[in-house]
């Protein structure tokens, strides 16, 4: 039986078992590899995904359990990576191997949806399910306060704006390398 749902806004129909887990419902029936897989029992965020906007653990999530409900996967924050939560891991540099980026960012957007200023202790608590094994805690919750302004209304610039993209902003940063001309 066909089980249907909506990611990142269109809807999607897949004839799998019912108790196939989401995350690899994304990942092998619908091509979507921006969800990682990390331990497969909930334990790393590594999956971590938006089911009706609340940060879940796509690995032990059994595909029926989704049915008629609206799945926000990394893919689908933005197109262009221009979601402020993206924007902020770019500007603080905030992956070292990358591997949980995408549950830690969906995490942090979760978080951010709810509460638009958080304490360093909110931060910790809305990520304590995301393990980093490159140790990069600190850049997240940097990024997490840089999200958080550029949310606002009272954000400075970014140094990505102007870009059409978060690639053509890096391409604009110059690096100079070297002695002196």
């Amino acid at each position: 039986m066909a089980i249907q749902f909506i990611v990142n806004g269109k809807p999607q129909s897949v004839d799998v078992p019912a108790n196939m887990p989401l995350l690899w419902v994304l990942r092998d029936t619908l091509g979507m590899t921006g969800t990682k897989f990390g331990c497969g029992m909930a334990l790393c965020g590594a999956c971590t995904v938006h089911i009706e906007g609340e940060a879940t653990r796509s690995c032990i999530t059994p595909i029926s359990s989704v049915a008629g409900k609206k799945i926000t996967t990394i893919e689908g924050l933005s197109p262009d990576r221009s979601h402020p939560v993206q924007r902020a891991w770019i500007e603080v540099d905030v992956p070292q191997c990358g591997y949980c980026q995408s549950g830690q960012i969906m995490s942090a957007s979760s978080l951010l949806a709810k509460n638009k200023k958080p304490s360093n202790a909110e931060i910790d608590a809305a990520m304590k399910g995301n393990i980093c094994r490159c140790g990069t805690y600190q850049r997240i919750r940097e990024a997490v306060h840089r999200a958080a302004e550029l949310h606002s209304a009272s954000a400075q610039p970014s140094p990505l704006d102007g870009a059409d993209s978060a690639e053509d902003a890096l391409e604009m940063r110059a690096v100079v390398v070297g002695g002196a001309a």
